[in-house]
């Protein structure tokens, strides 16, 4: 089942447990790259240039750190209600780069 074909199901508060778990996993392409850059107008180099990449302390294309924050939001937004999101989105915060799938 595709993300699109996916229905959303809405929990209440009161049906969330402690231990429940959602997961949201996804395989970054260059093109998810290059649209990113586009729709969010941040075209640094480091993202989109792989000469300047290789130059740079990483190496290589890194992803956008707010790739990894909307698929933060995209799973609070589709899998808790909104109590909920507005209580967990201000917790979440990402140290983690995100690079390019390589197979």
């Amino acid at each position: 089942m595709s993300p699109s074909d996916k229905e959303i199901e809405n929990r209440t508060y009161d049906e969330i447990e402690v231990g429940d778990t959602a997961r949201l996993e996804r395989r970054l392409t260059m093109d998810d790259i290059k649209l990113f850059a586009v729709m969010s107008g941040d075209v640094n180099p480091a993202h989109v240039d792989e000469d300047f990449a290789k130059s740079s302390r990483f190496q290589e294309i890194i992803a956008h750190g707010m790739w990894g924050g909307a698929l933060i939001s995209t799973l609070l937004g589709t899998e808790l209600p909104a109590r909920a999101r507005s209580i967990l989105a201000r917790r979440c915060a990402s140290r983690r780069r995100w690079c390019l799938a390589t197979s």
